[in-house]
């Protein structure tokens, strides 16, 4: 018997599906498909929110300093002239940063591997470049659902049944986190 469902798909394109699925599943919550693809989305979904809570507060906050551009009113990097030549005025701030402990940097690196970046887009400039940003995935996985499902002994997703599709008969469902 096998040990993971192949999907009438070659290796590559079934990894590309499988990390589409997951990445779309942490990022949405909830994602609609067919129960042979739910059933193995599941089971690596489960296995990044495992690595999430068990390595939470697996860090330390370390104070840095920082150089961060001054800017004006416009927002607008404040210049002054040097020898002639036009610079940038730069201040120094403190911050505190979380540096992740080496099973934590492990753990971050295996999500990586598996998650797709994620782009969010804002709906009033759709196709435009500006205005978009980065989603941190791993980041949601450590601060929001490791907390969450701390107290939980795996079972992170629930597939509901919603009957068959119309085109193939095939068997849909709703994958979703609880």
């Amino acid at each position: 018997m096998a040990k993971y469902r192949k999907l009438g798909r070659t290796s590559d394109q079934r990894k590309a599906l499988l990390r589409n699925q997951v990445t779309n599943l942490l990022y949405h919550g909830k994602i609609v498909t067919t129960e042979a693809r739910a059933k193995e989305v599941r089971k690596i979904a489960e296995g990044l929110i495992a690595l999430g809570v068990k390595e939470k507060d697996n860090f330390e906050t370390v104070k840095v300093t920082a150089k961060v551009p001054r800017k004006d009113k416009d927002g607008k990097r404040v210049k002054e002239v040097v020898d002639g030549k036009k610079v940038t005025v730069f201040d120094s701030v403190e911050k505190e940063i979380k540096k992740d402990l080496p099973s934590r940097l492990h753990a971050r690196r295996q999500m990586l591997r598996v998650l797709y970046p994620v782009v969010e887009v804002p709906a009033k400039a759709a196709g435009k470049k500006k205005g978009t940003k980065e989603v941190d995935l791993v980041a949601k996985l450590f601060d929001e659902y490791g907390p969450k499902y701390a107290s939980r002994n795996g079972g992170y997703t629930r597939i509901i049944k919603i009957g068959p599709r119309k085109g193939d008969a095939a068997m849909e469902v709703v994958l979703e986190l609880v």
